[in-house]
């Protein structure tokens, strides 16, 4: 049987015959979140992208929090590893809407 996908010549494997099941993700601490707000240009050639840390949600809500911050700064993003980039200088505004909807908030970086 032919592999279906490739990503730069690597064949991508799914899941082999007799692997364990992927883990579940660590559960979360019960204290208050501590939500970081940063800015990152590393491995993008540059741009800036605005880097949300830290919220306490699964993957589901995190992508639909992610697509209301997108649509609030008029911007392109996506989630990644558990965090939240969105393209762009947005801080102050993500901020602002994260203490709105209940996160304790932080602008992180200079």
């Amino acid at each position: 049987m032919k592999p279906k996908a490739t990503f730069r010549g690597v064949v991508l494997r799914t899941a082999r015959p007799g692997a364990s099941p992927p883990r579940p993700a660590a559960p979360v601490a019960a204290g208050p979140a501590r939500v970081r707000v940063g800015r990152e240009v590393a491995g993008r050639g540059g741009k800036g992208v605005s880097v949300i840390r830290g919220l306490p949600l699964d993957t589901a809500a995190l992508e639909e929090l992610a697509g209301r911050l997108k649509r609030l700064c008029g911007a392109g993003g996506a989630v990644r590893d558990g965090t939240i980039e969105i393209q762009g200088e947005h801080r102050d505004r993500l901020v602002a809407e994260l203490i709105r909807l209940g996160y304790e908030a932080k602008r992180a970086g200079g």
